[in-house]
């Protein structure tokens, strides 16, 4: 009951481009009919649509309007003040133009000034700075976040690749396994072979359809894990194109690149420069702040420019406070230790990262080499395999070999396919893993 109404919510989904259970493709094309993915697409299409992306975007963007608002925060601040004060008045001299409140300036007061102000403190600035290293720090994470997604997609998108492969591999060793069983009814048929011959080859075409079944599962997760990057519906069929390899770099190319555009380092630095700004920060509570204020237009009895003298109620005034530190009961003085107890543990971190850095490097290096260098091996094993197959099934026709001989060639040929797939979707992540740790993916 429960996996019906699933499947009945499933069917009527139609927000943000969910199509029906058996609706029209999202991407507007027939139902059915595979989309052309390429690997740079499939980057591009999931950057669109993967949350932990989507949040360190925000996170960024978010990070560089308070850089901006805390680098505004340097600079004079303005507004037009305006109001108006009525008091209660009491007759003393007869004119009842005085106040009753003795704090208050007159029975009506007006007040319409542009005031400007100006705070200096290297506190303010120690804000402004860490406001800077967080947006660095930020942007950083958005880059880790970026080549992070693109190493996964690159992954998945081979690793479908492979699994698409492994099944054609899989239907032609089931074609093969009934052919030869074809071949062993025949033989038995002519009494030139046993019909423990025939067993053995339906127990291998038996296994071939198991295997094939298997590997179309495989190939189905694969999609639909891919697919849950690229589409609004991972149902939607697509399929994935092979690209030409691009050569390795240098090592030394690989060092450069590596130290030049690694956003963990950036990130490092960048925590390093936000505890330098909060010790300066917390060093800002020994000095004097100092602010600025700036005034003009008019505090009279009349909302007026002029009053009713005709003398003029315009006027400006400026104003300098100077707050001086005197005693807070030595709390500076531990904020300060404070700042600097957690800096020397972002130096620690910075020096961490550093030395991962190196060791990623050399590790993603040998990885892709060592891949890469395997790749021949590889194919020179497919076609031996390929070629033991073809031999030990003539000698099985002429009666010279076993049918074990013949399964056993079979599984090795098969094998030796599915390793060389392997082997391509390794030194494809390899390579990009490196690619990613370089910054040219």
């Amino acid at each position: 009951m429960k996996q019906a109404s699933l499947v009945l919510l499933a069917s009527f989904l139609t927000t943000d481009g969910i199509v029906s259970l058996h609706g029209q493709s999202p991407e507007g094309g027939a139902p059915g009919k595979p989309v052309e993915i390429t690997l740079g697409e499939a980057i591009h299409r999931a950057q669109a649509n993967a949350p932990e992306f989507a949040a360190a975007q925000a996170e960024s963007r978010s990070a560089g309007l308070d850089r901006w608002t805390a680098w505004s925060g340097l600079l004079p601040s303005a507004v037009y003040h305006n109001q108006g004060v009525y008091s209660q008045g009491v007759d003393r001299k007869n004119d009842g133009s005085s106040p009753r409140f003795i704090s208050a300036n007159g029975v009506h007061e007006y007040t319409s000034q542009a005031v400007i102000n100006e705070t200096l403190g290297v506190g303010t600035l120690a804000e402004a700075r860490h406001a800077n290293a967080a947006a660095a720090r930020a942007a950083a994470e958005l880059e880790i976040a970026r080549r992070g997604l693109t190493a996964a997609v690159t992954g998945l998108y081979y690793g479908f690749a492979a699994a698409q492969s492994k099944l054609s591999v899989a239907e032609r060793a089931r074609t093969e396994a009934e052919d030869f069983l074809s071949l062993t009814s025949k033989r038995e048929t002519a009494r030139e072979a046993a019909h423990a011959d025939v067993v053995k080859a339906q127990l291998a075409a038996q296994q071939r359809g198991r295997e094939l079944s298997d590997a179309r599962l495989v190939a189905e997760k694969a999609r639909l894990e891919l697919g849950v990057l690229l589409f609004p519906d991972p149902r939607t069929p697509y399929t994935v194109t092979s690209e030409e390899e691009s050569p390795l770099p240098t090592r030394a190319e690989a060092d450069a690149q590596a130290s030049k555009n690694n956003p963990e380092l950036k990130g490092a630095l960048a925590a390093m420069a936000e505890s330098n700004a909060d010790v300066l920060a917390a060093r800002a509570a020994y000095l004097p702040e100092i602010n600025v204020n700036y005034s003009y237009g008019i505090d009279a009895a009349q909302f007026a420019v002029n009053a009713p003298d005709h003398s003029s109620n315009l006027g400006h005034a400026a104003g300098v406070t100077v707050d001086l530190p005197v005693w807070d009961w030595l709390s500076t003085q531990r904020k300060v230790r404070q700042s600097e107890i957690r800096r020397e543990a972002v130096k620690t971190a910075l020096t961490a990262t550093q030395k991962r850095l190196i060791a990623r490097l050399e590790e993603a290096w040998s990885e892709a080499v060592a891949a890469h260098d395997q790749l021949g091996s590889l194919d020179v094993s497919v076609n031996t395999a390929a070629e033991s197959l073809r031999l030990t099934r003539m000698r099985y026709s002429e009666g010279e070999a076993t049918v074990l001989e013949v399964v056993d060639a079979e599984s090795a040929f098969v094998g030796a396919e599915n390793a060389r797939e392997d082997g391509r979707v390794r030194y494809q992540v390899a390579r990009a893993d490196l690619q990613t740790l370089t910054g040219n993916m």
